[in-house]
C-alpha cells in the first residue's frame, strides 16, 4: 500500500484533539463544496440561456445556406438544380433574394432588409409559427410580412389601407441620377402579416414573395442571392459540405446556423468563459482555506512527524502525506459539490423551482462536458493548493 497516502486517509478521516482545526477544515471542505457547485450550476445555467436564445434562431435560419462566393447574386441553373437535388440528405431547399431596402410609410421611412421567398421557404423554415398577427404572405402577390420593430417605428399594422406602404430599392447601374424616379424601384406592398423572433430580427426583416424581389431588383428568373437547405434528420453536415463542394467548387460559401449567428455565437461564448473565470477565482479563494487548514494540521501533528522521522521516514515522504491529505479534501469536496449542483439543475429541469416569468421557468441544461470543465478545474487547482501546503515542512520543523 501506498504509505504516504494511507497515512493521508486517517489524517483526513480522523478528528483532530483540537476543535479549531476540525472546524477549520470543515469551513476549507465546505468552501470547495459550494464553490464547485456554484461553478456547475452558472455553466449550466448559460448552457440554458444559449440554447434559450438560439432557439428562436431555428424558426428563421436553414441548416445550411449557400451564399456566392463573389458578387451579390448568382444564375441557378436547370443543371444545378439536378446536382443539388442529387445530393443525399438535402431534404427541401429555397431561392432566396436579399437586399438593403427603404420602407416607407406616410412620412417616416426606415432602412430594412427585404428577404424574398420562395413558395418552398415555410418546408425549409418555420416563419409562420412566430407570425404572431396576421398571417404568412400569399405566393405571387404584393404582400409582405414585417417584423414588430419596423412595425412600431413606422407606426403601420396590418391591411392598414389608409396608410400605404411602399418599398424603394435602388436600381443597379452607372451615370449620373437625374431624378429620383430614375434611381429606385419602387412597390406599394400590403403588410398582412407581423413576426415576433427577437429584437434583432424584428427591426431588420421584412418577408415578400421572391417574385416580388426580382422585379425590385431587376433580376433575370433564375438568378438569385442564396439557397437555403433543410437537411435530414439522419443526415451529416459535413459530408453534405464536402457534396457541395464537390458539385460546385469555387461558387458558394456554405454557412450552418452557428455560422449564420456568429457575432451572437461569439457573445455567448465571451460570456461564458468571462463567468468561468470569475468564478474559478472564487474557487482559488476557496482553496485559500485549504492551504490554512493543511498548514494547521501539520503543526497540530508535529510530535506524530517527529515520531515518524525517528523511525527513518524521509521528509519528502512526510511532504506527500500532507500533499495526498490536501489533494483528497479537494478532490471529495469537488465531487460532492459538482452532486450537489447536478442535483439543483436536475430538480430545476424538473420541477421549475425558479422562474424568469410567471410562464417561463429560468433554462438550464445539464451538460456532462460541464462536469469534466468543473471537475479538472478543481483537481487541478486543488493539487497546486496542496503542493503549496506541504512545501511548509521542513527538516527543521519536524525535529523542533
Amino acid at each position: 500500500m501506498n504509505f504516504p497516502l494511507y497515512i493521508a486517509k486517517r489524517y483526513l478521516f480522523s478528528k483532530s484533539s483540537n476543535n479549531a482545526i476540525n472546524i477549520m477544515s470543515m469551513i476549507a471542505s465546505g468552501g470547495v463544496i459550494i464553490a464547485s457547485a456554484a461553478l456547475f450550476i452558472v455553466l449550466s445555467v448559460f448552457a440554458g440561456l444559449k440554447d434559450y436564445s438560439l432557439q428562436f434562431s431555428s424558426f428563421v435560419d436553414p441548416d445550411l445556406k449557400l451564399i456566392p462566393s463573389e458578387g451579390k447574386s448568382f444564375i441557378f441553373s436547370e443543371e444545378d438544380k439536378s446536382k443539388l437535388l442529387a445530393i443525399n440528405g438535402i431534404s427541401s431547399y429555397s431561392k432566396i433574394i436579399e437586399e438593403r431596402i427603404i420602407i416607407k410609410s406616410e412620412n417616416k421611412n426606415l432602412l430594412a432588409t427585404l428577404k424574398g421567398v420562395d413558395s418552398n421557404f415555410l418546408n425549409v423554415t418555420n416563419i409562420d409559427s412566430m407570425v404572431t398577427k396576421g398571417s404568412w404572405l400569399t405566393p405571387e402577390s404584393n404582400d409582405v410580412v414585417s417584423g414588430w420593430g419596423i412595425s412600431h417605428k413606422l407606426s403601420f399594422g396590418i391591411l392598414d389601407y389608409r396608410k400605404p406602404l411602399s418599398i424603394y430599392v435602388a436600381k443597379p447601374g452607372k451615370g449620373q441620377i437625374s431624378t429620383l424616379k430614375s434611381a429606385y424601384n419602387a412597390a406599394y406592398v400590403n403588410n398582412v402579416g407581423l413576426f415576433d423572433i427577437n429584437e434583432e430580427l424584428n427591426a431588420e426583416y421584412v418577408f415578400a414573395d421572391i417574385g416580388l424581389a426580382k422585379q425590385l431588383l431587376s433580376y433575370k428568373d433564375n438568378q438569385i442571392s442564396a439557397l437555403e437547405l433543410k437537411l435530414t434528420q439522419e443526415a451529416d453536415e459535413s459530408k453534405i459540405r464536402e457534396q457541395l463542394e464537390e458539385a460546385f467548387p469555387n461558387k458558394f460559401s456554405v454557412k450552418n446556423r452557428e455560422q449564420l449567428n456568429d457575432a451572437l455565437f461569439k457573445m455567448l461564448n465571451t460570456e461564458n468563459l468571462a463567468i468561468y473565470l470569475i468564478f474559478t477565482l472564487v474557487i482559488i479563494i476557496a482553496l485559500f482555506n485549504v492551504i490554512g487548514a493543511i498548514i494547521m494540521m501539520i503543526l497540530d501533528k508535529k510530535k506524530s512527524l517527529n515520531t515518524l522521522f525517528n523511525l527513518g521516514t524521509e521528509p519528502k515522504i512526510i511532504k506527500s502525506i500532507f500533499f495526498w491529505q490536501g489533494s483528497l479534501m479537494t478532490v471529495i469536496s469537488g465531487v460532492i459539490g459538482v452532486t450537489l449542483g447536478l442535483l439543483i439543475v436536475f430538480l430545476q429541469q424538473s420541477f421549475s423551482l425558479v422562474m424568469l416569468t410567471p410562464e417561463l421557468p429560468y433554462p438550464v441544461r445539464l451538460n456532462f462536458f460541464n462536469v469534466l470543465i468543473v471537475l479538472a478545474t478543481i483537481f487541478a487547482l486543488g493539487i497546486v493548493a496542496s503542493r503549496i501546503a506541504s512545501q511548509r515542512i521542513t527538516k527543521q520543523l519536524i525535529q523542533s
